[in-house]
């Protein structure tokens, strides 16, 4: 799927990464799942602190698969084969979790390090969408910066089952903790200041709580 000019830059940007990382794969029976697993293992051939594992679970999307630093849990999956624009938000995962410093407003930063609440994202997507790369990139830092964030990159053209169930029709369509979040097009600081309002006004909420 990669040709010789991608995959010498991959291979390039593939030094990058300091530590191991595992592409945990949850394949299914169709050829998007065949593609999926075939990219890949062509990127793990790239970089030996890159490797793919396969593993199943009931409960799971597929096909998908997760990127996690090799002893950690995982926080950032795509239930994708991300291709065109999304290839690039692939790699600058990969990237990330293997230890490649998150570039991005420091103060953003610092506010989603001290995000103390779970926060679980489902993204839906296309894969000919050019605002969701935005989207996708900046949720996925966040899950880089802060464990107790999780983000799923979602193709609909895939799952086309969940855009019905959810009358999803405008890409990005971001849930949070199976909440609308968001639509359209967000940079990194305007998602993560929305994310800190909901959780200072959590504390504001509890803290009223606890004084009634």
């Amino acid at each position: 799927m990669l040709n010789i000019d991608l995959r010498s830059q991959l291979q390039t940007y593939l030094r990058n990464i300091r530590r191991p990382v595992e592409l945990i794969v949850s394949r299914g029976g169709s050829q998007t799942s065949h593609e999926m697993v075939t990219m890949l293992n062509e990127i793990a051939s790239l970089s030996d602190l890159v490797t793919v594992v396969e593993e199943q679970h009931d409960d799971e999307r597929r096909p998908s698969f997760s990127i996690r630093q090799v002893g950690a849990s995982a926080a950032i999956q795509f239930a994708a084969t991300p291709t065109g624009p999304e290839f690039s938000s692939l790699v600058l995962a990969i990237l990330q979790v293997g230890g490649h410093p998150v570039v991005a407003d420091r103060t953003t930063i610092e506010q989603i390090r001290t995000l103390q609440r779970d926060y679980y994202f489902e993204t839906y997507i296309s894969l000919s969408c050019g605002s969701c790369v935005d989207v996708v990139q900046a949720l996925n830092m966040m899950a880089v910066i802060n464990p107790r964030i999780h983000n799923i990159t979602i193709d609909g053209g895939i799952f086309q089952s969940e855009l019905s169930a959810r009358d999803i029709s405008v890409v990005p369509t971001i849930y949070m903790n199976g909440e609308v979040f968001g639509e359209g097009r967000s940079s990194f600081v305007q998602l993560g200041a929305k994310l800190l309002d909901i959780e200072m006004s959590m504390r504001a909420a509890l803290r009223a709580a606890s004084k009634s």
